[in-house]
């Protein structure tokens, strides 16, 4: 006789947090979830603390300006972006989820990895320094964090984006050794890197050098060219995610935990933002589906943080952030560095452009570009940038404009002063019958020029039309400000 679970007790509702989602269980239980409230309430506190609920709230209360229902900014489940405080993870903690130490200096052992000590935490993973004990090397292990180990859902995207993360390799993306998806917690193990995060670097020395700007840039732009060639967009570049090696310039690309296949359509889920706020595309912060534009942006923003020391959007709150990032204007990196060069400064403009069609087309095009830039600093060819003219107010324009004229209408008198033109023969016989006595000629007195700033003779639409050629004039850049190979 086959025995049935009681609908309402915390075994089946466990089958929502653990189970397989394809499997005959798993609906049933959803389908007496839906209709019972008793577990619906359960289900919650099974699920997550009181601390974790009361920021979603917290989280979802409407900001002064936002349009609700008009299509601009989903304001639906976040993944880490959330204001929640995170769950605290200490050694102790760790500890709960290893097997003894081997030795007394270690915290504990996983598998055939001794642990030396956490690296950092997130929302989605615990890092940890480890030792691989059969090929004798240090490594990095990333844990998927305790409190989402226990949701199948979470295990299994885990799993499959570390294996498709894994088939990505290149020397500027950390490489991944192995993946455990059948651990209690789940793991994958990748190359340790000896050295600090873009993150850690900008925060203790501020903006970085321009040369250091476009290297990092373009190992970056490099290594997101090898992870979207196989079909992968990362939907989390951020300074974190990117490490710089100790004693070698090179840079990592790191932390593929929300990428996501671009053809997986089973994964897709329309609303739901994962992310970082300060670095997601428009796009990425309205919820939309995305390719590997998205990565670009979220480049810019990096670079942008590197020239300048800060994200191109920032507020006081996360969803403050993307409203800003979907319908705000940046200020120009130039501006808030005056060494940062042209071609550089417009290479992060066109990353940041709202729309996905105006940014490069590949990463691939963006890392030439750099390279190009790279070459001309390297060369000498690009220094520091010259200040640009103050824009010129309306009234200054037209005065400008007025007296430029009577400039050139002088300087033509003078001219013909010097240069009269050769008068006809009876132009020249009637000055021979006119001409006056030289005693009688008086020095000539210089007229008292004036110019009327507004002279009521000049056509309205001439005036216009100089205006705006002047316009044109001003944004025209210094000779050095556009170097060959410059964007267009």
């Amino acid at each position: 006789m086959t025995t049935r679970l009681s609908p309402c007790n915390d075994d089946n509702l466990s089958l929502l947090l653990d189970g397989d989602d394809d499997s005959e269980l798993f609906r049933q239980a959803a389908s007496h979830v839906n209709a019972c409230a008793a577990c619906q309430k359960r289900l919650t506190e099974l699920s997550a603390d009181a601390d974790h609920w009361s920021a979603q709230r917290e989280m979802l209360q409407p900001l002064l300006g936002d349009q609700p229902h008009a299509g601009i900014l989903n304001r639906t489940r976040l993944m880490e972006t959330c204001p929640w405080r995170r769950h605290e993870v200490d050694e102790a903690t760790i500890k709960d989820l290893l097997s003894p130490p081997s030795h007394p200096e270690m915290l504990g052992r996983l598998g055939r990895y001794d642990i030396e000590r956490i690296i950092g935490t997130g929302g989605m993973g615990i890092v940890l320094k480890g030792f691989d004990t059969e090929l004798n090397r240090p490594v990095a292990l990333k844990l998927l964090a305790p409190h989402l180990a226990r949701v199948g859902a979470a295990r299994q995207r885990f799993a499959r984006e570390a294996r498709a993360a894994a088939a990505v390799a290149h020397e500027h993306v950390v490489p991944i050794h192995n993946v455990e998806s059948e651990h209690a917690v789940p793991f994958l193990v990748m190359q340790y890197i000896a050295g600090e995060s873009l993150q850690a670097r900008v925060e203790r020395e501020g903006p970085l050098s321009v040369s250091e700007i476009l290297r990092i840039g373009l190992q970056a732009a490099a290594g997101l060219a090898a992870a979207h060639a196989q079909g992968l967009v990362h939907r989390d570049v951020k300074p974190a995610n990117i490490l710089l090696e100790h004693g070698v310039e090179r840079a990592y690309l790191t932390d593929f935990g929300l990428a996501r296949a671009s053809d997986d359509a089973s994964l897709t889920c329309t609303g739901v933002v994962a992310g970082t706020p300060h670095y997601m595309s428009p796009e990425q912060a309205d919820g939309l589906p995305l390719d590997y534009r998205s990565d670009l942006f979220s480049l810019g923003s990096v670079l942008y943080f590197m020239a300048t020391g800060h994200p191109p959007f920032r507020a006081d709150r996360p969803m403050a952030v993307l409203k800003r990032t979907c319908h705000d204007p940046h200020r120009p990196a130039w501006e808030c560095n005056a060494e940062i060069p042209d071609s550089l400064s417009a290479i992060i403009d066109r990353l940041l452009e709202k729309s996905p069609a105006r940014r490069f087309a590949t990463a691939l095009s963006l890392q030439e570009q750099l390279s190009t830039v790279l070459a001309n600093v390297q060369q000498g060819r690009i220094g520091r940038r010259r200040p640009r003219f103050r824009p010129l107010a309306p009234r200054l324009k037209v005065a400008a404009l007025v007296a430029a004229f009577a400039a050139c209408g002088l300087a033509s008198a003078l001219l013909l002063r010097e240069h009269p033109s050769r008068p006809t023969h009876s132009a020249q016989q009637a000055a021979q019958e006119n001409r006056p006595d030289p005693k009688d000629i008086a020095a000539p007195t210089p007229p008292n020029l004036t110019v009327d700033p507004s002279p009521p003779g000049f056509a309205a639409a001439e005036l216009e039309e100089l205006s705006r050629l002047l316009d044109s004039l001003e944004a025209i850049p210094f000779p050095e400000s556009q170097p060959k190979g410059a964007l267009r």
